[in-house]
């Protein structure tokens, strides 16, 4: 086996050299033997716009063909729409993608008939696998039309005809799986919809990281057509991303709020990463806070719909949405999906500041939002992360001296990775990534400024003794 692929916060991700093959059918064999039964007998397949996604979802067909089941081609689509269009058939699925991390990886994430699996099911599966499977056929049968379709049809209608009038929207396509979708959304709410920098090849697009170069072409972009915002997704289509008209990122779990106060959540379920002020704007109910990562808001979803009326949502901080319960929006019920999603809180968004009259700008400023920024540091083993964060938790006053350049530590919590509380009301969290070599940063800071100059430090101090 690989030692390249593991599960991470969303599905096994590892190099596409080392998935493709053998590898994509174990795990998918592995995946089959795990549910036990299949009662209709198929199972949905999808993939992104990586050069690897092809051979390997003709890995997975083979494996499915070979445990007795029907391989059914969904095309290319966003992980949502698979797992919309599989759950409506009663159905597995498995979505080939790595998501946001770069091109020579890939992954698969998996779906039961009710959605995404659990922690308890990625377990299943890794005891589940076997030596070999035989390569067989990878012919499947094909629903691509309808699987997309049916993504249409559910978001169809939860804007008007003229929500968006007036307003113009780059759509930043890249190598999107849902740029086509996004256009014609908007383009029927009513919005002048510009179509910006489509690439046949893929492109890495982490939605965290504002400080990548591929996201410089913005203020040109904003300039040159007089825009009043940019939206985009990752590869998959299930993080969003949000520019506001001067340029300026919307963060993930800004959108993420804002959506679900869209939707009307009376109960939010988001990871610790998420902004501070959630618990303090006063929209919601009840906020549980998570480890980072779909499952463990999936779990928190489910938890706080037990014997609680009203909608539950949920939302990572990159703006990822996840619905626990059905939601009432516009006349209509949208059912739960409970796996990420960027379309909806992408049109919500929009949606909320052109009924206020806002600009984006406008509409984040007046929210009790702290400055918070995020980014990572890349080709980090995960050993050394694991023993820097090692050292900051367990080692006599390494901490204290560590931080020793930015203020004296307050408070310390550990749900996920290490969140460091400030005496002066900044916030310095780390976190090892679950999906690639990278050890990521996230701050707060008390003001926009200080929170550049948590950030930069963050990074140059943690690289100083990882690298």
């Amino acid at each position: 086996m690989s030692d390249s692929l593991k599960f991470g916060t969303s599905g096994l991700r590892g190099l596409a050299s080392e998935l493709t093959g053998g590898a994509a059918r174990r795990y998918t064999a592995a995946f089959l033997s795990h549910l036990g039964t299949v009662p209709e007998g198929r199972v949905y397949l999808g993939r992104d716009l990586r050069a690897s996604s092809p051979a390997i979802v003709a890995d997975c067909a083979a494996a499915i063909r070979a445990a007795g089941l029907e391989p059914v081609d969904c095309g290319v689509l966003p992980t949502p729409a698979l797992a919309l269009h599989a759950m409506a058939k009663g159905g597995p699925a498995i979505m080939v993608t790595g998501s946001h991390i770069p091109a020579d990886r890939n992954g698969l994430k998996f779906y039961v008939a009710a959605g995404e699996i659990t922690k308890a099911d990625e377990a299943g599966i890794a005891a589940a696998l076997v030596e070999a499977v035989p390569e067989g056929e990878g012919r499947a049968a094909d629903e691509s039309a309808l699987a997309g379709d049916r993504y249409r049809q559910r978001y169809r209608g939860v804007l008007d005809a003229g929500a968006l009038g007036g307003w113009r929207i780059g759509v930043f396509e890249h190598s999107s799986v849902a740029r086509d979708m996004l256009v014609s959304f908007l383009t029927r709410a009513g919005a002048d919809v510009v179509r910006l920098a489509r690439s046949d090849a893929f492109v890495a697009v982490d939605t965290e990281a504002f400080s990548d170069a591929l996201f410089e072409p913005r203020f040109g972009w904003n300039d040159a057509h007089q825009l009043d915002a940019v939206v985009s997704t990752d590869g998959d289509g299930d993080r969003p991303l949000v520019i506001d008209g001067n340029g300026e990122f919307v963060r993930g779990d800004v959108v993420g709020m804002l959506a679900a106060r869209f939707l009307g959540a009376d109960r939010v379920v988001t990871p610790v990463t998420s902004n501070s002020a959630i618990e303090g704007v006063g929209w919601f109910g009840r906020v549980d806070r998570t480890r980072v990562g779909s499952p463990f808001v999936i779990a928190g979803m489910e938890a706080a719909a037990v014997g609680s009326p009203g909608a539950v949502v949920g939302f990572e901080a990159n703006g990822g949405l996840l619905l626990g319960t059905d939601v009432a929006i516009n006349g209509r019920v949208l059912g739960a999906l409970p796996t990420r999603d960027a379309v909806l809180p992408i049109l919500a968004v929009l949606a909320t500041a052109a009924k206020l009259g806002e600009t984006l700008a406008g509409l984040v400023k007046t929210l009790p939002v702290r400055a918070a920024l995020a980014d990572r540091l890349a080709q980090v083993p995960g050993a050394r992360s694991a023993a820097f964060l090692a050292d900051l938790a367990e080692t006599e006053g390494y901490a204290a001296r560590f931080f020793a350049p930015v203020g004296e530590i307050q408070s310390l919590s550990s749900i996920d990775g290490l969140r460091f509380a400030l005496t002066s009301g900044d916030t310095v969290h780390y976190r090892a990534s679950g999906n690639a070599p990278e050890l990521r940063c996230y701050v707060e800071g008390v003001t926009p400024a200080r929170a550049r100059e948590l950030l930069a430090w963050g990074l140059a101090a943690a690289g100083a003794v990882v690298r």
